[in-house]
C-alpha cells in the first residue's frame, strides 16, 4: 500500500507529525564501487519510532532512544552483492515514550512533530568499534571494583597500554591493542563466583502513553530487530511475555490480521522459538494488573495464555512473568499452581517507597498454603543495558547471598519497547568469565530457575500478598474503567451461567463459545497493567471505555438468546400473564430481595420475591414481609428507618448517625461520630500523577459539609423506604446520594452519583463503626486477606491506602459490620474507621 504512493522529496532537517501520524519514506541508495569490502550502514536518526521495510518485509526497527540508528546493509560488501536498492522507512510521529508535553508523563501534545536529524550511508569501521567497547570495559572495572581491588589497577594500567599502543590513524596497531584487553577478558574466575544469567528482553507495554493501535508497530519494530540480532548471534536468547498480545487487537479474525500485516516475521519468529532462541513465557494473555481483576478474570488471563502458547509453539509457560505491575495478590500463587506453572518472576517491588523488601529468591505463599519459586532480578531492573555497573549491582544487591548462587539479568530497552542491542551483547561476551567480576552467562529462563530449585533448601518464605508500597492511586484513578471492569466481568459470568443452564436444558441450544472468548479477550486486554489501573493517557481510556461498551451490549444480547431458551415455556403465552414477573438468579445461594417490576400500567413497582440459587422463579403473587419498612421524619429533620432487622438514623447531611441490629440491640456507629461522611483530601503527589496518593494527604482531610439538597424523603416505607440528599463538593462538584433500606434486607443501600470537576484532590467516604479489632478483612480474588488497623510498624503505615473487591469488613467476636460495593477497589481501614475511595 506505501509502495504505490506517489513520494515528494524530503531533506534532513525536515519536520513530519502531527502525533501519531505515519510517513513513509522511499530512500533510494547507491553504494560507491570503492567501498568493496567494507561493512556498510543506513543511518538514520530522527525523533520519532521507524521501521526499515526492504523487499516488502520489515527488516530493522530504528529508535534513536533504543540506541537503534543503523541498518546493516552488508557486512563486507562484495562485487556480487547489489550496489543500488532501495528501502523504505515507515516513522510514526510518536517517540518511545509517546508524545508527553513537557514531560514523558503528561498528556501528549497533539501538535508534536518530529525532525529527521541524519539520513546516511556510511562505512562501518568495525574494528575502531570494538576496541571502544574494550576501553569502555576497562575503564568500567578500574573505577567501579574499588581500590582495594588488584583487578580494578590490572584493569587501569591495560588501558593505558592500550592508549599507549594504538596510534589512532594507523588501523594496523588496533590489533595489538586488542590483544591486551583479550589477556585481562581471559583471566578465569573461580568455582565459587557468582553467575547471572542473561536473557535478552523487551518489555512493552500494550497500552500507556501511546493507544493500542501503536503497540501493533512497537512489536514489530522491537521483535524484528531481536530475530536481526539471533540471526548474528545465535547464542542469544529472548524472553518474551506477550506473544498473545498482537492476535487480540481490534477485528474477530486478529490473527489472520496480523498475519497479513508481517507474515514474514511472524514465520521468523516461529523458527526461532523452535530453535530454543525466542522464548515465550508469561502464561496469560497480556500482563495484566496483579491486584484489581476478579478470579475469574486472572483464571482467564491463564487459560487464554496458556492456550495461546499451547496452540502456537507446542508447549504452555512454566513460569509467570509479571516484571511491571503495582502488586501481587495472595491469591496467585495457588492460581499459578492451577495452570501448571511453579515459577515466578517480577521486579517491581524494588520500587517500594518504604520498606525494602528482604529478599530476591525465595518462596512465595498464597492464602491456601500454595508455593511457588520467586526471583526478582537482584539489579531492580528489566531493562539493564550489560555495563560492569550492572553486573556488580546484581551481585552486591542480592538479598540471599550464601542461599543462592545465580540470579537473573534481563537486558534490553523496554516499557516503550526496543529490546536488546548489538552493543549490550558485545560487553557480555567480554564478561563471560572474567577474573574480578561475577560470570556472565546468555541463558534462559528454564536454565535459571531449575538451578535454582537445586539450591532452595535454605531459601525464605514470604506468606500473603507482595504489597507494593507506591502507586496506591491507581486502585481508583478513572472510575469509569473501574466500574466498566466490574460491570463486564458480572455480565459474562452471568451469560456463562445462563448459557450453561440453557444447554443442560436444551440440547438445541448452542453454547455461544467463540463470543464468549472474544468478549474475555476484549475485557483482558483492558485489565493491562497501565489501562485497568488507569496510568495511561485519555485515548487508551476512550478505547477501553468503548470495548466496555461493546461487551456490555454483546453480553446483553448472549444473555437474552440464553434466557430464552432456558425459560421458553415459561415464556409461552399460555404460561405468562401480565402479574407475571420472570426473576433471574446467578449467585450460588438462594435470595429474597426486594426488585422492582413493570406494573399492568407499566409504572414500576416493588415486589418481594425469593429465587433459588443458580435459577430462576415466575413470580405472579409476591409474598409479604413479616415486617414492613417504616420511616418518619423527627422534628430536627432527620429521618429514621426501620426493617425489623436494622435500624438506621440520618441527619439533615445524610449522615449515619446511629444504625442498630435490632435482635441484639447492639450500636455500629460510636456516640458522637458520624457515618456516610465524605471528605476531600489534596492529591499532589511527587511525581506518578495518576499512579500515586501520598501518605501526607491524610494531614488535608476536610469533611464535605455543603448542603445543596437536604434530606428528604424518597419513599415512605412499605417493602422500600428511601431518602435523598445532595451535596456540593470541592470548588464546583456535585454528590447526590439515595439511601435505600428494604424490607428483610440486614444492610443499607447507599447510590451515589458524583459529577467530579475537581483537580488534584481526592474524594473518601468514611463509616466510624462501633468494633474494636487489630485487623480488617478484605475481599481478594476467591478469598478474603486480613490487614492490620493500626500503624505499629513502617510495613502497617505503608498500606494506608489498599485495595479491595467487593468488601471490606471489621469484626470482634460475635459483631461486625462490612462495607460493600459494586465498583470500586481503593479502601482502608485505619483503628475503627473503614474508608472506601471514590
Amino acid at each position: 500500500e506505501a509502495v504505490v504512493q506517489e513520494f515528494g522529496p524530503a531533506r534532513v532537517g525536515d519536520s513530519f507529525g502531527p502525533t501519531w501520524e505515519t510517513c513513509w519514506f522511499k530512500v533510494e541508495l547507491s553504494i560507491p564501487l570503492e567501498w568493496a569490502g567494507r561493512e556498510v550502514h543506513f543511518v538514520w536518526e530522527s525523533d520519532g519510532e521507524g521501521m526499515v521495510w526492504r523487499d516488502a518485509q520489515p527488516v530493522q526497527g530504528l529508535t534513536k532512544e533504543g540506541e537503534k540508528t543503523s541498518y546493516i546493509l552488508t557486512r563486507s560488501l562484495k562485487e556480487s552483492e547489489p550496489h543500488s536498492l532501495t528501502l523504505y522507512v515507515e516513522l510514526a510521529c510518536n517517540g518511545l515514550f509517546g508524545a508527553g508535553k513537557g514531560s514523558m508523563i503528561a498528556p501528549p501534545d497533539p501538535d508534536r512533530r518530529v525532525t529527521l536529524s541524519k539520513a546516511e550511508l556510511v562505512v562501518f569501521n568495525r574494528d575502531v568499534y570494538e576496541l571502544l567497547v574494550d576501553l569502555e570495559i576497562l575503564l568500567d572495572m578500574a573505577q567501579l571494583l574499588g581500590e582495594e581491588n588488584q583487578r580494578s589497577f590490572q584493569a587501569l594500567y591495560t588501558a593505558n597500554q592500550m592508549i599507549n599502543v594504538c596510534d589512532v590513524t594507523d588501523p594496523s596497531t588496533f590489533p595489538a591493542a586488542r590483544d591486551l584487553a583479550a589477556a585481562i577478558f581471559s583471566q578465569r574466575n573461580g568455582e565459587s563466583q557468582h553467575t547471572i544469567h542473561a536473557m535478552g528482553h523487551c518489555h512493552i507495554d500494550s497500552a500507556w502513553l501511546w493507544p493500542y493501535e501503536e503497540t501493533i508497530r512497537k512489536c514489530a519494530r522491537s521483535w524484528v530487530t531481536v530475530v536481526h540480532l539471533m540471526e548474528h548471534n545465535p547464542e542469544l536468547t529472548f524472553a518474551c511475555s506477550q506473544l498473545g498480545l498482537i492476535p487480540v487487537l481490534w477485528q474477530a479474525q486478529q490473527f489472520d490480521w496480523v498475519r497479513s500485516c508481517y507474515p514474514g516475521l511472524y514465520a521468523r519468529i516461529r523458527d526461532f522459538v523452535a530453535k530454543g532462541q525466542f522464548i515465550p513465557v508469561g502464561g496469560t494473555w497480556v500482563e495484566m494488573d496483579g491486584n484489581l481483576p476478579s478470579g475469574e478474570s486472572m483464571v482467564r488471563q491463564f487459560l487464554q495464555g496458556q492456550r495461546f502458547f499451547q496452540d502456537q509453539f507446542g508447549r504452555i509457560c512454566s513460569e509467570f512473568w509479571l516484571p511491571d505491575t503495582f502488586g501481587y495478590s495472595a491469591q496467585l500463587p495457588q492460581l499459578m499452581r492451577g495452570c501448571g506453572i511453579q515459577r515466578f518472576l517480577t521486579q517491581k517491588l524494588s520500587w517500594n517507597l518504604v520498606n525494602s523488601f528482604p529478599h530476591h529468591t525465595f518462596f512465595w505463599e498464597g492464602i491456601d498454603g500454595s508455593q511457588v519459586l520467586t526471583h526478582f532480578p537482584p539489579g531492580d531492573s528489566y531493562g539493564m543495558n550489560g555495563r560492569v555497573e550492572e553486573i556488580l549491582k546484581t551481585v552486591k544487591n542480592n538479598k540471599d547471598k550464601g542461599r543462592v548462587n545465580h540470579s537473573a539479568f534481563l537486558f534490553g530497552f523496554g516499557d516503550g519497547g526496543g529490546g536488546p542491542t548489538q552493543k549490550m551483547l558485545d560487553r557480555m561476551k567480554r564478561m563471560s568469565d572474567t577474573d574480578g567480576l561475577p560470570r556472565v552467562q546468555i541463558s534462559t529462563p528454564d536454565q535459571l530457575f531449575s538451578v535454582l530449585e537445586k539450591e532452595s533448601s535454605q531459601l525464605c518464605t514470604w506468606v500473603g500478598e507482595l504489597f507494593l508500597e507506591l502507586h496506591n492511586g491507581t486502585y481508583t484513578t478513572q472510575a469509569q474503567i473501574k466500574k466498566g471492569n466490574r460491570e463486564c466481568e458480572r455480565i459474562l459470568h452471568d451469560v456463562e451461567v445462563f448459557s450453561t443452564l440453557a444447554v443442560a436444558q436444551d440440547r438445541e441450544f448452542q453454547y455461544p463459545a467463540s463470543q464468549l472468548q472474544q468478549l474475555w479477550r476484549l475485557l483482558l486486554l483492558n485489565q493491562f497493567h497501565d489501562v485497568l489501573p488507569g496510568s495511561c493517557i485519555q485515548l487508551v481510556v476512550e478505547d477501553a471505555l468503548q470495548y466496555y461498551t461493546e461487551i456490555r451490549r454483546a453480553g446483553a444480547q448472549l444473555q437474552e438468546e440464553a434466557v430464552q431458551s432456558l425459560c421458553k415455556d415459561l415464556l409461552q403465552p399460555e404460561g405468562w400473564s401480565t402479574q407475571s414477573t420472570l426473576v433471574l438468579n446467578t449467585l450460588s445461594w438462594e435470595r429474597t430481595e426486594v426488585i422492582s417490576r413493570p406494573g399492568p400500567d407499566r409504572a414500576e413497582t416493588l415486589a418481594l420475591v425469593t429465587v433459588p440459587s443458580m435459577g430462576y422463579a415466575l413470580v405472579q403473587e409476591p409474598f409479604v414481609p413479616p415486617q414492613l419498612v417504616t420511616v418518619w421524619e423527627q422534628e430536627d429533620g432527620s429521618i429514621n428507618m426501620e426493617n425489623g432487622v436494622i435500624a438506621v438514623c440520618l441527619d439533615t447531611m445524610g449522615h449515619v448517625t446511629s444504625l442498630q441490629l435490632l435482635d441484639s440491640g447492639r450500636e455500629s456507629i460510636p456516640d458522637g461520630c458520624y457515618a456516610n461522611q465524605f471528605a476531600l483530601f489534596d492529591d499532589v503527589p511527587l511525581y506518578w500523577d495518576a499512579w500515586d496518593v501520598m501518605d501526607y494527604h491524610l494531614e488535608t482531610r476536610k469533611p464535605v459539609t455543603t448542603v445543596l439538597k437536604p434530606l428528604k424523603v424518597t419513599l415512605g416505607g412499605g417493602l422500600r423506604g428511601s431518602v435523598r440528599f445532595s451535596l456540593q463538593v470541592g470548588k464546583s462538584s456535585t454528590l447526590t446520594q439515595e439511601i435505600i433500606l428494604d424490607a428483610m434486607c440486614p444492610y443499607l443501600r447507599f447510590q451515589t452519583q458524583v459529577e467530579w470537576k475537581e483537580a488534584h484532590k481526592f474524594l473518601k467516604v468514611e463509616f466510624p463503626v462501633q468494633v474494636r479489632s487489630t485487623s480488617a478483612t478484605y475481599e481478594i480474588q476467591f478469598g478474603h486477606l486480613q490487614r492490620p488497623t493500626h500503624w505499629n510498624t513502617s510495613w502497617d503505615w505503608a498500606r494506608f491506602e489498599v485495595w479491595a473487591h467487593k468488601w471490606l469488613d471489621l469484626s470482634e467476636h460475635g459483631f461486625g459490620v462490612a462495607l460493600l460495593n459494586d465498583c470500586k477497589y481503593g479502601a482502608s481501614a485505619h483503628r475503627n474507621v473503614l474508608s472506601l475511595s471514590l
